[in-house]
């Protein structure tokens, strides 16, 4: 009952996990504009994302723009693009393991040792996946963090951390999460199987006893002769 709990837990955590991912690589809030100084202009926002860049007014509707080119991207929103899509398709994968895992899935059989493995391996895919969105969220929180405390950065051109960066500290931290839940999950598998393999019923102690009772030693026989 609590291995079943467990993977429940983990199955949970890792499509919120999921979602998450998801949200993060399409949201434009990456990196919003910075209030400071000459720059008050409270009516007009700017939105930096992986994809586009957004610009919201206060009586005029956001205004979107896709980027013309990947080379347009600074370097660190360039491999967070590469290293979120990689995260979409590991958490997807993951996930996808995990459902094949599940101790109600019967396509997978009746083996609890295999589900195990299957079990572990989702739990793998889950921490490394949480890893994976982890560098670029920091590493972009990182760059803008740096540009707002440099006195050489003009400050129309220094940012804010986004919500996309919250909210993909928050995913990457319920992955691993949802990750370290399954690898409990498995190790629990292993325990039980190998504990129900281990001890013998008591009918053949039984059994094995009466059987050495009824069977003389070499050296009776020998002294009866």
């Amino acid at each position: 009952m609590a291995t079943y709990a467990l993977q429940i837990a983990g199955l949970v955590l890792g499509g919120v996990g999921m979602v998450g991912t998801v949200a993060v690589t399409v949201m434009p809030q990456w990196r919003v504009s910075a209030f400071i100084g000459s720059n008050i202009v409270v009516f007009e926002n700017l939105w930096e994302g992986l994809w586009m860049s957004c610009m919201r007014h206060a009586n005029i509707r956001m205004q979107c723009k896709i980027y013309d080119s990947l080379l347009a991207l600074s370097p660190d929103l360039q491999a967070a693009r590469g290293l979120m899509c990689a995260a979409s398709v590991l958490v997807f994968l993951a996930f996808m393991t995990a459902v094949l895992g599940m101790k109600c899935t019967r396509c997978t059989g009746d083996d609890d040792k295999v589900k195990g493995h299957i079990l572990l391996t989702a739990g793998v895919i889950f921490i490394i996946t949480g890893l994976v969105v982890l560098i670029p969220v920091s590493w972009v929180a990182n760059s803008i963090i740096r540009d707002f405390y440099n006195p050489i950065v003009d400050i129309a051109q220094k940012r804010e951390l986004g919500e996309a960066l919250y909210i993909g500290w928050t995913t990457a931290l319920v992955l691993m999460v949802g990750g370290a839940l399954f690898c409990c999950a498995s190790c629990c598998h292993e325990k039980s199987s190998s504990y129900r393999y281990s001890i013998p019923s008591h009918r053949t102690t039984q059994k094995s006893y009466h059987t050495e009772k009824k069977s003389p030693s070499v050296y009776s026989k020998s002294q009866y002769v």
